[in-house]
């Protein structure tokens, strides 16, 4: 008769509640994006570079090795991968949060009452007996029903929690690619520089050894054969600092891949490193959905939008079943006995009333942490859309920037060759030498940096519109 009593009340109370859900579902907001990037770089496309392998991307064999080998060993991806295990292990538990809880209590007591006390007099007179024992073996259960939609929220949150990490290890890769070929593209623009210094130091051993010449003949004086001589000590000047600029390159690039600085392979050279023809943009709303960092961002909006249901539903009353069951007995002898099992059932609704405002601050709180995601989630989208756009405006730039540097070296050099050929015919002076060298080192010097930032563009825009992570 209890039995059923307590499925009459209770069983239409669950029915009635469990259709209620509190907190809004997941809205992304708007979002102000342009239809096209604006920039002259290259043409509107429905299709984007980032969709392509990382391995296909980079098509030098050593730079590919380097990147897959920097992956394998890097410390700040081993981290992000960590996360991920942490987050896993939280939607796990929350997955089975609707489950009810159980737990297992055994306990064995004797008591042993004053003779001139009530208890002790009782005990003696009807039981004949100076001590009581008690012997408990139970399985306690306690239901929480999830009528306000609490455990979804939290189960919702987990999971997203899970993807931010999951995206956020993805963003830490692209990182990782783009960081390993900016440095490989320095290490071989130091490489390029370097046989550049080393040439100019054998041409301007030349050079003084023609103004000293000039000067046994008594055409030029001592001055210019100084001069000479500290034009070919300030391209001597460059080849141990380049040597130096080369060594820590390399060491940083091991150490990236979680190795000891050593040395780093090249199979080739700055000149020989081919970019795509063609680089594709897609659309800027794609960043959304391509962007490791923005996916990462957004789903710490839905991990908050989510909290602020768990917090609503902590205010409205919590219906809890319980259940006590096992063994009870005096003494131990009869403990297993079929006559000492018991069991209980209780249901309960309970309301929070006064909380001293914790409930009320706590759902406060999860909103403003939601709106603070969302701004978040906005700035971050923002920002992809500006790197997207920055790296365009420096391609483009950059390529014009490489045919003018091109164009200045080949002209420095024919301005060497005329300048030496005058000199030796008494047409031009020693000054004139020493200055055309001069400009001609800084020119390929230079060159070689525009190349090299040529590929680090080609790289940023890559990296800017989510490719890496495949």
């Amino acid at each position: 008769m209890q039995k059923k009593l307590f499925i009459q009340i209770f069983l239409p109370i669950v029915v009635v509640l469990a259709a209620c859900r509190v907190g809004r579902n997941y809205e992304r907001p708007a979002l102000a994006l342009p239809e096209h990037f604006n920039s002259p770089a290259t043409a509107p496309s429905d299709s984007s570079i980032a969709g392509v392998e990382w391995r296909q991307f980079f098509q030098d064999p050593t730079l590919v090795a380097l990147i897959d080998s920097t992956l394998k060993g890097n410390y700040d991806l081993q981290l992000a991968l960590k996360r991920i295990e942490s987050a896993q292990e939280y939607v796990k538990q929350a997955k089975v949060a609707w489950l009810p809880s159980l737990g297992l209590q055994a306990t064995a007591n004797t008591t042993s009452p004053s003779k001139n006390s009530l208890n002790g007099i009782s005990l003696s007179t009807f039981l004949g007996a100076s001590h009581i024992e008690d012997y408990t073996l139970a399985a306690n259960l306690s239901w929480e029903i999830d009528v306000w939609g609490k455990i979804k929220r939290q189960k919702e949150a987990a999971l997203a929690s899970y993807l931010q990490s999951y995206e956020g290890a993805r963003a830490v890769q692209t990182e990782i690619v783009a960081n390993v070929a900016n440095s490989y593209y320095n290490l071989l623009m130091l490489d390029e520089q370097l046989q550049i210094a080393k040439y100019n130091v054998a041409l301007s051993d030349s050079i003084v050894q023609m103004i000293q010449l000039q000067k046994a003949a008594g055409d030029v004086t001592q001055l210019a054969v100084q001069q000479a001589i500290a034009q070919q000590q300030t391209a001597a000047l460059l080849v141990p600092q380049l040597e130096q600029g080369i060594a820590i390159q390399e060491n940083a690039l091991k150490i990236l891949a979680g190795q000891l600085p050593d040395t780093v392979t090249r199979s080739t050279t700055l000149e020989e490193i081919r970019m795509w023809d063609h680089l594709s943009t897609g659309v800027p709303a794609e960043l959304i959905s391509k962007r490791p960092d923005v996916r990462s961002a957004e789903m710490e909006l839905v991990a908050a939008n989510a909290q602020v249901g768990v917090a609503q539903a902590s205010m409205y009353p919590s219906l809890t079943i319980t259940g006590t069951g096992g063994l009870n007995s005096y003494k131990f002898s009869n403990w297993f006995d079929i006559n000492s099992l018991f069991g209980t059932v209780a249901g309960g609704l309970t309301q929070p009333v006064f909380q001293r405002r914790q409930l009320k601050t706590q759902l406060e709180v999860a909103k403003i942490a939601r709106e603070e995601a969302a701004i978040r989630f906005r700035q971050q989208a923002l920002n992809a859309i500006g790197e997207v756009s920055n790296a365009l405006v420096t391609l483009d730039k950059l390529q014009t920037r490489r045919q003018i540097a091109t164009d200045q070296v080949e002209t420095l050099q024919v301005a060497i060759q005329q300048a030496r050929m005058l000199f030796r015919s008494g047409l031009a002076n020693y000054l004139e030498v020493i200055t055309a060298q001069s400009n001609a080192l800084q020119a390929q010097l230079t060159r070689a940096d525009v190349v090299r930032q040529q590929l680090s563009a080609s790289v940023e825009l890559y990296r800017s519109l989510g490719g890496g992570w495949k």
